[in-house]
């Protein structure tokens, strides 16, 4: 019983550390929080991911302590695509609103800078790549902003061709409000499929659990038997497989 608590421990303190791996920064991200060379793990990032396992594995064996790391992996990653969908819509409100303030500080008789800065005050998460654009306009230098790249390609477009920027980025805002406008629809004639599949990702263990009313002692035979050790593994694997396909489906279905 000890070499079999034992033997999946390696593998699966590997996969904990890989899942505490810190994903890539989205453009608000790397607009708002400063860049960091390297940061020690939090203790508790790490503990939310053993702690499931040893539990499991201390009250199912091997295969419960793999199921746990698998079922736990699946919900990171189902949490990390629900923060990614909403930081998106975050960014496209907030870019939305800096350029409707811009055009209206254009239209009153602002100058450009002052419009950038302007809008900087307005929208917070955003200052930075603003007052970054209005520096390098005063200076006239190259517009950057990776946070909001189509407020500085129509900046540089009106700059190139003596366009008025007040209609440059009238369109631009336009753009951006339609878009803000289909990811919010989309999320919400998502929340149904999304609402239904974790209804059917909870089902086996509802069942599992009618099975020990009944008294069929499902679980007696998930942990104690060898058969069920592997069913359990195979079940938890199928279970992850399943929440990629919905992700993999609705992210397919943001992007159309």
């Amino acid at each position: 019983m000890l070499s079999a608590l034992v033997t999946p421990w390696f593998p699966l303190c590997m996969g904990a550390a890989l899942a505490c791996w810190p994903a890539s920064p989205t453009r608000l991200q790397a607009a708002v929080e400063p860049p960091t060379i390297f940061r020690v793990p939090d203790a508790w990032a790490v503990l939310r991911w053993l702690l499931p396992t040893a539990a499991a594995a201390f009250l199912a064996g091997a295969g419960g302590a793999i199921a746990a790391g698998v079922l736990t992996l699946a919900w990171h990653q189902e949490r990390k695509a629900h923060r990614r969908t909403a930081t998106d819509i975050d960014l496209a409100t907030h870019t939305a609103t800096a350029l409707r303030t811009m055009v209206s500080e254009l239209r009153s008789g602002a100058h450009p800078v002052t419009a950038a800065e302007a809008a900087a005050e307005v929208v917070p998460p955003l200052s930075g790549d603003l007052r970054a654009l209005a520096t390098s306009a005063r200076l006239d230098g190259e517009l950057k902003a990776p946070a909001i790249p189509q407020l500085a390609t129509a900046w540089t477009l009106a700059k190139r061709h003596g366009l008025p920027l007040a209609e440059v980025l009238q369109s631009t805002h336009r753009d951006a409000e339609a878009t803000l406008t289909f990811a919010r629809r989309t999320r919400a004639k998502l929340a149904g499929p999304r609402a239904s599949a974790a209804v059917l990702t909870g089902l086996p263990a509802l069942c599992v659990l009618l099975g020990e009313v009944m008294g069929a002692s499902p679980l007696q035979v998930l942990t104690k038997s060898t058969p069920g050790q592997v069913l359990l593994v195979v079940g938890s694997i199928l279970l992850w497989a399943g929440t990629a396909w919905c992700r993999a489906l609705t992210g397919r279905v943001q992007l159309q």
